[in-house]
């Protein structure tokens, strides 16, 4: 019989955090997506790798969500609003998770990156 201990889990390089405010999030072409529902932090540098899109549902029942590298949207401080530079439909057909979020490790981000065409960020640095 194999118990796992601390020591056998691999570290986490990113925590995920929760967006108090949940920034909206439109395409370039002013349409909506979703909003901001948390942001990968690398847990040694303390930048934000990826945010996590909130698309659809009702009342908060059947949403999904969707890390996009955060190299793929642009602040829009006077809208306080993010615009993904990605087309809608592509972000759609994107890595998501409806009820359990993936162990987001260098290969899930690598996955991600790779689906975006967005360069591959070494998590381990």
């Amino acid at each position: 019989m194999s118990t796992t201990t601390a020591t056998d889990m691999p570290t986490l390089l990113l925590v995920q955090a929760n967006a108090t405010h949940s920034p909206r999030v439109e395409t370039r072409d002013g349409s909506s997506v979703g909003s901001v529902y948390s942001y990968m932090i690398h847990k040694g540098s303390g930048r934000a790798t990826h945010a996590v899109l909130s698309l659809g549902g009702f009342l908060g029942m059947g949403k999904s969500f969707y890390p996009v590298p955060f190299a793929l949207l642009q602040f829009d401080p006077v809208r306080d609003l993010y615009v993904v530079t990605v087309d809608a439909t592509l972000l759609k057909g994107g890595p998501s998770w409806a009820n359990s979020a993936p162990h987001f490790d260098q290969g899930y981000a690598d996955r991600v990156a790779n689906y975006y065409g967005a360069p591959i960020e070494d998590l381990t640095r």
